[in-house]
């Protein structure tokens, strides 16, 4: 592991799973994601590439902080994602919305930080015929980045040879909306090797789409710091309350750049 992310997992790379120490609260099963589940999304439709892309664990932390991450809506997933190519795609996601959650009526954001590896997280505005504002971020390990709410994204895997490891806070209840996004044949933009460089090819089914691509920042205007994500819901526990509660913090969603 090349980042203390703050909680006692270990990525086993071999298997693409995740173990737990002790101390945790965690899912007694993993989620996976197989390249089928993302074919509706891709470039290449009949891509070959890794049978298992990801494997899921929603809703871990330690268990002395178990019912106020309950109270506060709060949830900590963690993310391991395959390395290799789809095709001529890198490792990725098939890309969603973060639907409207009951508990504060509202679509949410999501903090991602990078335990392992280096990721690209994509994020777009709209998935209509104009995207509006498209930014891919990189981040390696120890670097966090904000997809604010109503934005549709996906997380690549950058590296084709190097398994990544990632954990974000989102809110509890959370869901995903993919409708829009089949109906498209993906997002704006696919992330494409082409002579060892990353080459991001336009979805023909988007008009007027400009790619910014930056590195990942710091978020003062959120008060986060340098510290790994969950020690800073440690060390104060409402600092999370603009993911669970993103309408109270409507002036910093205005003009958002990741």
């Amino acid at each position: 592991m090349s980042f203390d992310g703050g909680l006692a997992v270990q990525l086993n790379e071999t298997e693409l799973t995740l173990e737990f120490g002790t101390g945790l609260f965690y899912p007694n099963r993993l989620e996976r994601r197989y390249l089928n589940d993302v074919r509706s999304s891709l470039l290449d439709k009949h891509a070959e590439g890794p049978e298992v892309l990801y494997t899921i664990a929603m809703d871990v932390g330690k268990t002395v902080h178990f019912e106020d991450l309950h109270k506060r809506h709060l949830l900590y997933g963690m993310v391991a994602y395959n390395n290799g190519l789809i095709g001529t795609e890198l490792v990725r996601s098939q890309g969603h919305i973060h639907a409207v959650s009951a508990s504060c009526k509202s679509s949410t954001p999501e903090v991602y930080e990078i335990w392992q590896g280096k990721a690209y997280i994509y994020m777009q505005e709209f998935v209509a015929e104009s995207p509006g504002r498209c930014f891919a971020v990189i981040a390696r390990a120890g670097d966090s980045v904000i997809v604010p709410p109503n934005w549709a994204h996906y997380t690549v895997n950058a590296s084709t040879s190097e398994k990544m490891l990632f954990g974000a806070w989102c809110i509890r209840d959370y869901a995903f909306e993919y409708k829009e996004i089949r109906e498209k044949h993906g997002l704006a933009f696919y992330p494409v090797m082409e002579n060892d460089q990353v080459v991001w090819v336009k979805n023909n089914h988007y008009t007027q789409a400009k790619l910014i691509e930056k590195t990942a920042r710091m978020y003062p205007e959120f008060g986060l710091s340098k510290e790994n994500l969950y020690s800073q819901y440690e060390q104060k526990t409402s600092t999370f309350d603009f993911v669970t509660n993103p309408a109270a913090y409507q002036s910093l969603w205005e003009n958002f750049e990741p």
